[in-house]
């Protein structure tokens, strides 16, 4: 009788933060559902439970509301005790770890420091993967340190400007010495990979973000059944900076009062940019999208659905790495404004004046009036907002999931 043959499926283990609603966070459940779908093994290695995650269709985990059979006990950011169930979803779906230092593993801050080094470091080897992916600044480093003795290939994302991700002496000082350990760098932008010294730039490989299924999936709305709605998406801080837009639409209604701005996400900002919306007499506390008014929608499951028949899209950040809002707007036929910020990810997407415009970084003043300018621009020759929604359907082709998931399974495999 012939020996039966198991074939052993090679295993990526995904580390981050939590699994929060973010834009890297949604890339890695992306990657992970993608890895699954193709026959690899996919663990997820997070520090903490967040009380507002994305939920993953193959997770083989299950968030349990209080303490019972088969409960482990995690944190939360907030470091507060949440329950997981580590076996009650999908039977060998993707599957999760937790690293963070529970109360009884505590000591003095350098302690803590080596304790979640070496716990990192036992999870790696009770895993066995053939390859680590981490994404964000301290994560990054702490994966590099924590597998740098087992020979695991360890790849590094940074997911904005490498300069904001390691702003502190200490961060950077870490990354120069650490990012020559590893497998790969990969950035999301051309503009990011100057950042790096020429040793760590060899290491570099650009990968972009997919396009949402849920937005490819999506209808286009022809132009001349879209609602006069201009929409801002994005947590709601100093980043975003939607302050711009609401200074810009302020001005802007005045003249063309049929048109309503919807603003969906929320953050640390959403009160002062409420108190803004009411010193400047446009917000809508009706929450129905009142003419010539400034909505704040909160944060909202597809998206899709909420801005797929708006007109304009508007981005105001300070930095972005690859934006996923904006490619997701283009790539619903909106005519998409942004501000041309570093490390260059708007300025990746939009070709200036063709399938979009590129606001150039200035004071904040300068970069309003800007913006106004441009919606004033729009709103008087319709003509030119359809014909850069048109073009900015484009991204569905270049961004497209299955072609960007065979680039990263590609890198992976040259690196396993």
């Amino acid at each position: 009788m012939a020996k039966k043959v198991t074939i052993r499926k090679k295993h990526i283990v995904m580390y981050i933060g939590s699994l929060n609603k973010g834009g890297a966070e949604r890339v890695m459940c992306n990657l992970a559902e993608y890895f699954y779908s193709i026959g690899y093994r996919v663990t997820l290695a997070t520090t903490y439970l967040s009380d507002d995650e994305y939920e993953l269709p193959h997770a083989a985990w299950k968030v349990l509301e209080s303490e019972a059979e088969n409960a482990v006990k995690v944190l939360n950011p907030d470091e507060k005790v949440r329950y997981v169930d580590l076996k009650g979803g999908e039977p060998m779906g993707i599957g999760r770890v937790f690293t963070a230092l529970m109360p009884y593993e505590k000591g003095n801050r350098a302690q803590n420091f080596h304790r979640r080094i070496q716990k990192l470091t036992n999870a790696w080897e009770r895993l066995k993967p053939d390859l680590i992916l981490s994404f964000l600044g301290k994560n990054n480093v702490m994966a590099l340190q924590s597998a740098i003795s087992l020979g695991i290939p360890v790849v590094v994302s940074v997911r904005a400007t490498p300069s904001e991700e390691y702003a502190s002496f200490g961060l950077k000082a870490s990354m120069k010495v650490l990012f020559p350990a590893a497998a790969g760098v990969v950035v999301q932008t051309n503009g990011a990979m100057e950042f790096f010294g020429p040793l760590i730039k060899s290491k570099c490989k650009v990968l972009p973000n997919a396009i949402n299924e849920e937005f490819i999936a999506h209808e286009v709305v022809p132009f001349e059944d879209r609602k006069k709605v201009i929409v801002s998406v994005g947590r709601l801080d100093e980043n975003k900076n939607q302050k711009l837009v609401i200074n810009a639409f302020s001005y802007f209604v005045k003249k063309h009062p049929d048109y309503r701005l919807m603003i969906y996400g929320d953050g640390p900002t959403r009160e002062l940019l409420t108190k803004l919306c009411g010193k400047l007499d446009i917000l809508d506390e009706t929450g129905k999208g009142a003419d010539g008014k400034a909505t704040f929608m909160g944060s909202v499951d597809r998206i899709a659905d909420r801005i797929s028949d708006a007109e304009i899209f508007v981005l105001t950040s300070k930095t972005e790495g690859m934006p996923n809002a904006l490619i997701e707007a283009m790539s619903l036929g909106l005519c998409c404004i942004s501000t041309d910020c570093p490390c260059g990810g708007p300025a990746d997407l939009i070709q200036n004046g063709r399938n979009g415009i590129l606001i150039p970084m200035d004071s904040d003043v300068k970069m309003a009036t800007n913006i106004f300018n441009t919606l004033e621009r729009l709103a008087e020759d319709p003509a030119v907002a359809r014909r850069m929604g048109g073009a900015a359907l484009e991204v569905r082709e270049k961004y497209n999931p299955d072609r960007v998931n065979e680039m990263w399974r590609e890198y992976f495999e040259e690196l396993m």
